[in-house]
């Protein structure tokens, strides 16, 4: 199946990136992607970056998380006429260039959903840092049990919809455990779901702007209430 670029829509959330943003999203329409650019209650210049490129510019104004922030993009790529969805973090540790191989197995009907996995490959399972991979490898167990469904890394930003997945996905956790319901659903719903490669290049910048171990902690406390308590 061929498919326009634009009509892969790729969702950037984002959140006080004004350093980085702007050559994430240069990246992106340099290839003719459709990029949608959702500024989640930024108190830095983020939103005054992405007003000067021709995106679709999205502002929530207030933070509400990465969960909302995907689930606006979405949406907005859905009534914008987008084939496929795909979740691209504002950070600069997703390579543009890794983009059509993981869009493939949709446009060859083989699943409706592809989740980026760094535990694939042993190149990409090298450049995780020692204490991200274990909060890596303990949320697969979180995800797992939660979910139901186990995969190699769950919590990698990096993943890509069919039109027909992301209609049927409705994101309602706000924060960063969105990436478990998102997998619960997808499991609900009957999606096939695949894993790809994907090599994150992570910096100092990436590192320090990253998920925070005690709030992964949060999620892991709150998915396993839920669980217990459903």
């Amino acid at each position: 199946m061929l498919v326009d670029r634009r009509s892969i829509f790729v969702v950037v959330p984002c959140y006080n990136e004004s350093r980085v943003i702007g050559v994430t999203l240069e990246s992106l329409v340099s290839r003719g992607y459709s990029v949608v650019a959702v500024d989640d209650g930024s108190t830095d210049a983020s939103w005054d970056v992405i007003t000067r490129l021709p995106v679709h510019a999205l502002r929530h104004p207030l933070n509400l998380g990465q969960g909302a922030a995907l689930q606006t993009g979405m949406t907005h790529a859905l009534r914008h006429g987008a084939e496929v969805v795909v979740h691209f973090d504002a950070d600069g540790q997703h390579s543009v260039d890794q983009i059509d191989s993981l869009v493939q197995p949709i446009l060859d009907g083989e699943a409706d959903v592809v989740l980026g996995s760094r535990f694939l490959r042993e190149c990409d399972r090298q450049l995780i840092p020692p204490a991200k991979a274990l909060v890596l490898r303990i949320g697969i167990v979180v995800s797992g049990l939660a979910s139901g469904l186990w995969l190699h890394d769950t919590h990698n930003g990096f993943r890509v919809l069919s039109r027909r997945a992301a209609s049927r996905i409705y994101l309602t956790e706000p924060g960063y455990a969105h990436a478990t319901e998102i997998i619960s659903q997808m499991r609900r719903a009957g999606l096939r779901c695949v894993e790809k490669p994907t090599t994150i290049r992570y910096s100092e910048y990436s590192i320090r702007k990253g998920q925070p171990i005690l709030n992964f902690v949060n999620i892991v406390i709150d998915l396993l209430l839920r669980r217990v308590f459903k």
